[in-house]
Parts: C-alpha cells; structure tokens; sequence
C-alpha cells in the first residue's frame, strides 16, 4: 500500500466545512480561469468509439474502460481517459477562431491508477485548448500561458484565505521554469520524483519543460507521454510544494500540441506508427485541425493545494482498499 500518513495531522476544516471549500474553489478558479484565457465553457462525452482514435492512451499502457452499446453491435466504446485529442476536434466541429478556446470538466476513469495520497482512479480535471496560429507554436507562447495559469492560481490562494484564513495553504509568488534535462544534470543521482522533490522544495513552485524524450544520462523520458498530442519540446508539468505531505504536487499538464510533422517523428520514436492511420491523426497530418495549445488542471488536486490536504480522497469521493481506508483514519485523514 502507497500511503504518506504525516505525523500529527490535523485537518483545519471538518467534512462539512470541507465541501462547502471544495465547492466554492471549483465554482471560484472555473469562473475566473476562463475569463483571464478567455476560454468558453462547453459540455464533453464521458465515452467515444475506440476506432475514432480520439481516446487519450496516456502512457501507453493503461487500459481503458470499455463496453459494448445495443445499437452499435460493431463498436467498442471507451470511457475517456482524458480529453486532448478530443478538444483539438471540437474546436473545429464547432468553428472556434484563431485565438478563441474553451475549457470543459472532465471525468475519467483510470482503471490501472496506483492509489496513494495523490492518485484516484477517479479523475476529475479542468481540460481545456485554445487556438493558436503555426508562428505561435513556441516556448515563449508556453511560458506566457503557464504564467496566466499560475496567475488564476495564485488569485485562489488570496481568494481561499479570505473565506478560511486558518485553513489556506500560502503558494509561491512566482513560476521557475527548467526543462527535463537541466533537472537531471541538476540532480543526477536523484530518481525522477527525488529530483521534483527537490526543485520544488527550492522554488515552491515549478515548470518543467520538454518531457518525452529521453534524457541523456538516464535514456529515459522523464515522464510517459503519448507521441500523438503534446509537442515534447513544447510541453511540461506545473507543479507545487504541498507542506501537509512534505512534497511536489502536480496540478497541471500541458502543452503546445503536434503539428503535421512532430505528430509524425514522435510516434515513429514511440513505435506506434499503427495510429497514424486513424482519423483524428489523419486529420492532424492533413492539417485539417487547428493548431492548439491546451492541457489539464486538476480539480482536487487543486482542492487539496489550496487547503493543504494529505489525501485526494479528502476532497473526491472514490473507491479506496479498505486497508487504506482504515490507516487513514487512525491518522485523522477523513476520506470522503
């Protein structure tokens, strides 16, 4: 069992009081996030067919949900993993323009998670993708948006302390940015969490860039990525310090997605050039699609920064083994 059960914990808020917080954030960051990224709300599926192609593969081998429906016998159906294949489609499907974006709440299941203090099999995220023109595909476009993010998350914090002052969790003033292998050259005896620990815990606040290739010293990507939705040079995670659990929280992964030739280059490194026969992809190496950048912003996981949680489950309702259920509570974690 992977479980962080810091020594005198001590929850701020009661369950109750809890949820009303949750709430109150979600409603709050959805509200003004949108507005400073001037982002449209839209509504998204819970499930698409498999041969759409449109299905998130994560790392690549997570195994979706799925089913059969009665009136297409043919067809597999999968419940999403995440949405970033999907919102570059419905950009075009519903005529966004150059600049125009939208933002929806996404819900997934993830049935081969790891649960601990910060996984769920349950996801619950902001996803969100905007239009941007070929030129812009750059990382001072990346860091300027990475900056807008941080700017509605950091207004939170302020926003938090002034409905529970005793319970808010204070974040950094500031984003520093690093790529992947300047944090393996920074850190090189480290594993991959030891070296976010450790830049995070300097920093409290941390982007790291260009994730998907693999590092030089390692051989290895400093994280899974799908080869067929970020840009690997154009991507990263945003991540901050959580005091309850003493480490690196992540809260958002984005990017600048693939245009007609990285989609191409990275799923022939990744050995997946099956994919490229599939529509979505087709319509990306037709440049039939928008350029995009876009990604995800947990929506616990953001709950439990802003309120210096030690456990997801403290602000999602999910299955959890009874083990951890049980040692959760002897350590005043109350899981909902």
């Amino acid at each position: 069992m992977n479980l962080i059960t810091p020594e005198n914990y001590e929850p701020v808020l009661s369950v109750m009081q809890t949820q009303e917080a949750i709430k109150y954030i979600r409603d709050t960051f959805q509200r003004e996030f949108g507005k400073e990224l001037g982002l449209l709300r839209i509504s998204a599926p819970l499930f698409v067919t498999k041969s759409s192609g449109l299905n998130d593969n994560l790392n690549g081998i997570e195994r979706p949900v799925s089913f059969d429906i009665q009136e297409l016998p043919d067809e597999r159906v999968e419940v999403v993993q995440s949405l970033a294949k999907w919102k570059r489609f419905a950009l075009k499907k519903y005529g966004f323009k150059e600049h125009e974006g939208l933002y929806t709440n996404m819900n997934a299941i993830r049935r081969d998670e790891i649960v601990d203090n910060l996984h769920s099999v349950y996801v619950d995220q902001w996803d969100w993708e905007k239009i941007i023109t070929k030129e812009e595909r750059t990382e001072e476009v990346l860091e300027a948006t990475v900056k807008e993010i941080f700017k509605v998350i950091k207004h939170m914090e302020h926003e938090v302390w002034y409905k529970y002052p005793e319970a808010v969790c204070h974040l950094a003033d500031e984003v520093y940015f690093i790529t992947s292998q300047e944090l393996e050259d920074r850190y090189p005896d480290l594993s991959v969490k030891g070296r976010e620990n450790a830049i995070t815990r300097e920093h409290k606040c941390v982007f790291i860039k260009q994730i998907g290739h693999p590092l030089k010293r390692s051989g290895k990507p400093h994280d899974g990525r799908a080869p067929d939705y970020d840009d690997w040079n154009l991507n990263g995670d945003l991540l901050f310090w959580l005091p309850s659990l003493n480490r690196a929280l992540e809260i958002s992964s984005m990017g600048i997605r693939v245009d007609e030739d990285t989609i191409v280059s990275q799923c022939k490194a990744s050995h997946c050039e099956g994919r490229l026969t599939l529509p979505y992809h087709q319509m990306i190496q037709n440049k039939e699609l928008p350029y995009t950048i876009g990604g995800g912003i947990g929506q616990s996981r953001l709950c439990m920064l802003l309120l210096n949680k030690a456990h997801v489950g403290e602000v999602q309702a999910s299955i959890w083994p009874q083990k951890m259920i049980d040692e959760c509570e002897k350590h005043n974690i109350h899981l909902l």
